[in-house]
């Protein structure tokens, strides 16, 4: 990924700050501008450099170890019950005025999507889940598709806290019934974004600052298709933890599903799955600038969460509520049990271990910590063109 995005960056690109900072910290990730730890083997005697890492939620290859991090975080939240997988699509419609309002209207999605979870779950069966939602924004081949991933506990406590009911083994809610208050949710939340001024429009959607043409976009938008996918429920927690790995940390493209750099060409080739096509792998090729152009579809606004809590996962209180419900749960069907918890001591003694890259050996000496080296030619730092 890095020498693809050196590659396009040798053209000028129209880029916004926020984006230029993702973009740099993506070439100096593991080189020399960010500096090493300078380690010697006990064993073998050699000495070894590990460079540091940018750590940028948008950088392919920092994502493993933060996945890694957070999960064990998670894991005192596991309940011993089945889980649930939504997702909730929003209509391809919409996706010019998302990219000018991406932070407004990305919120909106959280919103409107843990409240109708929420009501139907206090509707249906009087009880308050627990739901983890993580934001994507991309297809396979890069282009917008925003959708939430949900996990849903399938059961919930009663309202005041005495009473754990188990939902249905396979079944959680009706999806089209899920699919038009979601579209209801959101599409109300866009009218009164709009009526308090709180959209920006720029551009080639300029004409929609007018209400009648807003109030079409509404419209269409209400004819398009309103995806909500329901999966079949987990066995357990292990099984939560799996998938979770597989969701919470992904970037838009990771290092992997890069095949080919034709820097004289100007093109790159990726692989994608296409869901049309039975989710055969193909490959896709495309001229460097566009490949960028995709690419930061993706990234975030400056400290926008995208990894969010509700119901009994709600971040005030959620300790005690957990162990209430792990109290009524009792002793869970056979499969379901929590996954084992580590204490205090074990969790500060957990340290990521660095092996010797010739002997395998990780009884290392810490020598030194190198600094970074700024005027690293080899990764040049790229700046948003003067426009003065």
């Amino acid at each position: 990924m890095r020498q693809v995005i050196a590659a396009a960056l040798r053209r000028p690109q129209t880029l916004s700050g926020p984006v230029w900072k993702v973009l740099n910290a993506i070439l100096r990730c593991r080189t020399p501008a960010l500096g090493a730890h300078h380690y010697r083997c006990a064993d073998c005697g050699r000495e070894h450099l590990v460079p540091h890492s940018c750590r940028n939620r948008h950088c392919p290859e920092c994502q493993g170890a933060k996945a890694r991090e957070w999960l064990d975080q998670q894991m005192a939240h596991l309940l011993p019950v089945a889980y649930f997988h939504v997702v909730f699509t929003l209509p391809h419609s919409l996706n010019a005025l998302i990219a000018q309002n991406p932070r407004v209207l990305h919120t909106l999605l959280f919103s409107s999507v843990s409240a109708t979870l929420l009501e139907f779950a206090a509707n249906k069966h009087g009880v308050r889940p627990g739901i983890t939602t993580v934001l994507h924004t991309w297809g396979q081949n890069l282009l917008d598709h925003h959708h939430l991933h949900c996990l849903a506990t399938g059961g919930g406590l009663s309202p005041d806290g005495q009473r754990w009911k188990t939902l249905q083994a396979n079944y959680l809610f009706p999806v089209r019934a899920l699919s038009k208050v979601f579209r209801a949710k959101y599409l109300g939340g866009l009218r009164a974004l709009f009526q308090k001024g709180e959209l920006e429009f720029h551009g080639r959607i300029e004409g929609l600052a007018d209400p009648d043409a807003f109030i079409g976009l509404l419209r269409e938008a209400c004819r398009s298709p309103w995806s909500v996918y329901a999966k079949r429920p987990f066995a357990g927690p292990r099984q939560v933890l799996a998938y979770l790995s597989r969701y919470t940390h992904r970037t838009a493209i990771g290092n992997r599903r890069i095949l080919a750099l034709n820097p004289g060409a100007e093109t790159v080739t990726f692989s994608y799955k296409d869901y049309a096509d039975g989710s055969r792998r193909k490959a896709m090729t495309l001229g460097l600038s566009e490949f960028l152009r995709r690419f930061c579809l993706h990234i975030l606004p400056p400290r926008f969460v995208k990894i969010r809590h509700y119901g009994l996962l709600a971040n005030q209180g959620r300790a005690a509520r957990i162990a209430r419900a792990r109290e009524l749960i009792g002793d869970p069907p056979a499969g379901l049990q929590s996954a084992p918890q580590t204490t205090p001591s074990e969790e500060q003694s957990a340290e990521p271990v660095v092996a010797c890259p010739h002997c395998g050996s990780s009884r290392l000496t810490l020598l030194g910590i190198l600094p970074p080296i700024t005027a690293n030619p080899e990764v040049p730092r790229y700046s948003p063109p003067d426009t003065s």
